[in-house]
């Protein structure tokens, strides 16, 4: 069977590229091999949870990035709705209150209104006022899409700007846990893209959580006649003659001339034995655990109002795979329920998110795996409690994600959150008409991953179509 494109992997990147390619007639393809669509930002559901009901939990999503306002123009977000033709009202998005940076004595807030960060900064820091802004100066002429950036360490910029190490600490934490591939560093295009969409920007959450993304954009490819298989493992890539022409799955040849991949640069290497003659992108360490708690009453905005806590114990933050297992000195602590218009009655769900070592949990036999599962699970909730003092809810439910849940369902390598640490900023691979989409193509977040999607379904997909 033949398509003008196959795009492989149903993440967010995969379905945005999709909707842009059917949005042109395109005959296309969207191979996923799981059984529900997202990806790296999916959802669950777990029976018997209280009284024989069912509960759908999402996966990925602490926070949408890039937020806007309804009606704003030139931001990611924006470009996003204009390229897919979807409607701000769709997304129901519920504002963060305000997040904050937790290091031992100190703390730095920031929200949707980038003036509480520079507030923020300028009494903490006050010596470092004109430093900052040299900084935020530097972040808005920087042009972090130029395709043609090499690698700059964002610790070594951050150094020439900023003269205290503990403020440049407490900066690089949040941008490094949500989206960065390296260890103890990022790439400094990679950090300016961050920087723009957690503290520029900020964040929300969609009413009903991923599960309202994924269903937008699933019923858009529904309205535009795209094909989507569930259960479709891409076998190979088959190449002839230096170009990608199909993929077999499952003993079946799909053929189109171009071909998009979503599941990483590392993986698609490892479907397509030309191009891993070619090219050895290394595989990413950093992975994770998550623990999801649901709780008889919500916490109290007396008790902890902040909807995200990156919380670090010591005065650097130490970015890189945990050397006993998992690492409870820092954390991301996330309180859905404290996103504007979410209601203050009812059950309450909190989730906290370590840095763990692939490679331990790997070795675990399975007895002394759900041991520790369960080491995990009693420090995070000692956590919350911590960071949210006189709350004494019931806990109702808890589970506990694992490097090694995340590789079983996501089937990315060692369980790796953020890709590879060789990015293609343009896509392009070795192999003609096979492209890299998603986190390996460097954009971050799920706005990100979608607008990877859009981009290099133009660029590559649509042969100078316009829209």
């Amino acid at each position: 069977m033949s398509y003008d494109a196959i795009v492989i992997g149903a993440g967010m990147s995969g379905l945005a590229a999709g909707i842009r390619l059917a949005m042109f007639d395109k005959k296309v393809v969207i191979l996923e091999k799981h059984s529900i669509p997202g990806g790296l930002n999916s959802y669950y559901q777990r029976r018997n949870f209280q009284k024989g009901g069912v509960r759908q939990f999402d996966v990925g999503l602490h926070a949408l990035t890039n937020f806007i306002k309804k009606g704003e123009k030139g931001k990611p977000f924006s470009k996003l709705l204009k390229q897919l033709r979807l409607s701000y009202d769709d997304f129901k998005l519920c504002p963060q209150t305000y997040s904050k940076i937790v290091f031992p004595n100190i703390e730095l807030k920031f929200s949707n209104d980038f003036e509480l960060l520079c507030s923020e900064v300028v009494e903490k820091f006050p010596k470092e006022k004109d430093h900052f802004f040299n900084l935020v100066e530097k972040v808005k002429s920087f042009n972090e899409l130029d395709l043609g950036l090499g690698y700059q360490s964002s610790r070594e910029v951050l150094k020439t700007l900023i003269s205290d190490d503990l403020l440049i600490e407490m900066l690089i934490c949040p941008l490094l846990i949500y989206g960065s591939a390296w260890e103890d560093d990022m790439d400094f295009a990679q950090f300016v893209i961050m920087f723009k969409s957690l503290y520029f920007e900020g964040f929300s959450r969609p009413q009903g959580g991923v599960r309202t993304i994924i269903s937008l954009l699933m019923k858009k490819l529904e309205e535009l006649g795209a094909e989507v298989r569930f259960k479709a493992s891409v076998n190979s890539i088959i190449t002839r003659d230096g170009r990608a022409v199909g993929v077999d799955v499952g003993g079946e040849e799909i053929l189109a001339p171009v071909i998009l991949s979503s599941i990483g640069y590392p993986e698609t290497c490892r479907l397509t034995p030309e191009l891993a003659d070619k090219v050895s992108p290394r595989v990413g360490a950093m992975t994770f655990l998550e623990s999801i708690f649901v709780f008889d009453k919500k916490i109290l905005p007396a008790q902890n109002d902040s909807t995200i806590i990156f919380y670090n114990n010591n005065k650097k933050y130490n970015y890189r795979p945990a050397i006993n297992y998992f690492d409870e000195s820092s954390a991301v602590v996330c309180f859905p329920d404290n996103y504007e218009m979410n209601q203050s009655q009812g059950e309450g769900t909190v989730r906290v998110t370590y840095m763990a070592n692939y490679q331990q949990w790997r070795d675990l036999e399975r007895n002394h795996y759900e041991d520790k599962k369960e080491l995990v699970g009693q420090s995070a909730l000692n956590l919350v409690k911590k960071l949210s003092p006189g709350f004494e809810g019931e806990l109702l439910f808890k589970d506990i994600f694992s490097p090694l849940t995340i590789e079983r369902y996501t089937w990315h390598l060692n369980g790796t959150v953020y890709g590879s640490i060789d990015k293609t900023r343009d896509g392009s691979t070795p192999i003609s008409g096979l492209y890299i989409i998603g986190t390996d193509q460097g954009f971050l977040g799920i706005v990100g991953s979608i607008l990877s999607g859009i981009s290099l379904a133009n660029l590559h997909g649509l042969m100078g179509a316009e829209g």
